[in-house]
């Protein structure tokens, strides 16, 4: 079975993190696939809304690191890049149902899209100077005006995770739910919206992002670049064979 199931109803197309022996977390092939469905459902005038989701157990642990050490992101098309230009450009609504751990890129995506529901079971988190590396999806840029600048900090500098509450407050949430219900609540609404004048809802997005966009897009290539320079520094080569002998790291 696919990692990644794509299903298309009544408008609604719902991509759902499916591989759930691995916590959801993402191999380049799994952004690949991603990231053409947003870009087809893009420009598909029977797709109207689009739904992110995981299990009600996790969304995702992130990018799977042992992938991750193999197939190195390599420049501007390598698939994780592609999915997060897909993602900060979809011109369409899109949703998110977030249950259980929502590690790195399980969080960063959220900032781009429109609505958030999420289980209270949802653990966000953003490790990335844990892991010897900085800030990606352009959430150096989009945290501190979300959540303030303080608060940004302590998410991106500390890296711990925050939970729902924390995340409903700071608005990266919409609305908490039970996390059996999360899921088909998102449905509900995004059904809600598929039943609205496509063009108004796109209209109503571009004129709320309008000015932002190049930016987030500017601001997501130089963290790519700066996180493919510190991926190759000795920081992140201790993280990396820490995480993977299951130790503490050593930095100093």
């Amino acid at each position: 079975m696919s990692d990644i199931l794509i299903h298309t109803e009544d408008g609604v197309t719902t991509l759902t993190l499916n591989r759930l022996a691995r916590k959801n977390s993402l191999t380049a092939a799994m952004y690949a696939t991603l990231a053409d469905a947003l870009e087809q459902a893009a420009t598909d005038t029977a797709v109207r809304v689009v739904v992110l989701q995981g299990d009600e157990t996790v969304f995702s642990a992130g990018n799977d690191l042992g992938d991750f050490m193999h197939q190195p992101p390599a420049g501007e098309d390598a698939p994780v890049f592609r999915f997060l230009r897909a993602i900060a450009t979809f011109p369409k609504p899109l949703l998110a149902a977030v249950c259980g751990p929502a590690v790195g890129i399980g969080t960063t995506m959220l900032f781009h899209c429109d609505l958030v529901y999420a289980g209270d079971n949802a653990a966000f988190s953003m490790p990335f100077v844990n892991l010897g590396l900085c800030a990606e999806g352009a959430s150096s840029l989009l945290a501190p005006q979300m959540f303030g600048y303080h608060r940004a900090a302590e998410a991106l500098l500390l890296g711990e995770p925050f939970y729902a509450e924390a995340a409903l407050e700071v608005g990266l949430v919409n609305k908490v739910l039970p996390p059996a219900e999360t899921n088909a609540y998102a449905a509900q609404v995004a059904r809600k919206l598929a039943a609205k004048p496509l063009s108004s809802l796109v209209e109503t997005k571009r004129l709320m992002k309008k000015g932002q966009q190049a930016l987030v897009l500017q601001v997501m290539a130089e963290e790519g670049a700066v996180f493919g320079r510190m991926l190759r520094e000795p920081a992140a080569k201790e993280a990396f064979a820490a995480f993977m002998e299951k130790r503490a790291p050593r930095f100093a």
